[in-house]
């Protein structure tokens, strides 16, 4: 019974990630756990500012090294974390913090080194101390049915700006809803770092509907940046990412508590 009630709550309601990389400090950092809400996206609507995991698009998490098969050892394991009772090593999915939602002109950088959505400047508290907004400019647009999504250590997350293909105009960067696992809700170990995953609300809250906004064709109005974008990895759930290490880094995330589904890192 105790192994079908944790199948159940891993399908459909919570599962715990494992974050194995930096690309979402100080929200999150390099062995942190968090839980996962899975009624996000769902009967709960996805919010700009939500922390989410989500399945690796294509190419973000560095591939996982292949471990040796068939042997009961391994047996027993995949069907413990099949069930949530262990870690998943697989290291598939990325944390990192929605930005723009479809629809969302999404700018960086404005003469205040702020990103701006849909014409609105936005103030991020959650910034790792040090961090520029970005250091890599961007002018996109979301595609429907996808997100923007962005780690919170903006100097060593390979998130949606790195993965933008050439014509760097969102379709390629963005991650699709469909792939996202997830919300996390709260950050549950180490026991010294617990805490609720809220929103920021407020570094949103002016930011007005797409439709109110009309889309310019210039790029951002600061001076061209010449930075080069950091290395990529894999991050845990939490992809510091959960679910994202990055170099710049996306992570992959594991289940359980202390353990937890390990994320890619990126």
């Amino acid at each position: 019974m105790a192994l079908v009630l944790s199948f159940i709550v891993k399908t459909w309601l919570l599962q715990a990630f494992y974050i194995p990389s930096g690309s979402m400090e100080d929200t999150l950092r390099i062995d942190d756990r968090v839980i996962v809400s899975k009624l996000t996206p769902g009967p709960i609507d996805l919010r700009r500012g939500d922390i989410v995991v989500f399945a690796d698009p294509g190419n973000w998490v560095e591939a996982p090294v292949s471990q040796p098969q068939g042997t009961l050892s391994t047996v027993v394991r995949d069907t413990l974390t099949f069930v949530g009772l262990l870690p998943d090593t697989a290291e598939n999915h990325l944390i990192k913090r929605v930005i723009g939602l479809p629809g969302d002109h999404v700018v960086c950088c404005d003469v205040g080194g702020r990103i701006t959505i849909n014409g609105a400047p936005i103030k991020e508290p959650y910034l790792k101390p040090g961090n520029a907004a970005s250091e890599q400019d961007f002018n996109i647009t979301v595609p429907q049915g996808r997100v923007w999504v962005m780690g919170d250590h903006r100097a060593d997350s390979s998130d949606s700006r790195f993965h933008d293909g050439p014509k760097q105009d969102g379709s390629a960067g963005s991650v699709q809803e469909s792939l996202i696992v997830g919300r996390a809700v709260a950050l549950v170990w180490p026991l010294d770092h617990l805490t609720w995953l809220s929103n920021p609300s407020a570094t949103f809250g002016a930011v007005p509907p797409p439709s109110s906004h009309t889309s310019g064709t210039s790029g951002s109005t600061r001076p061209s940046s010449t930075a080069t974008p950091g290395a990529t990895g894999t991050t845990g759930a939490g992809s510091g990412s959960v679910p994202g290490g990055d170099a710049s880094s996306s992570t992959p995330v594991g289940l359980g508590a202390p353990g937890g589904t390990r994320l890619g890192g990126d």
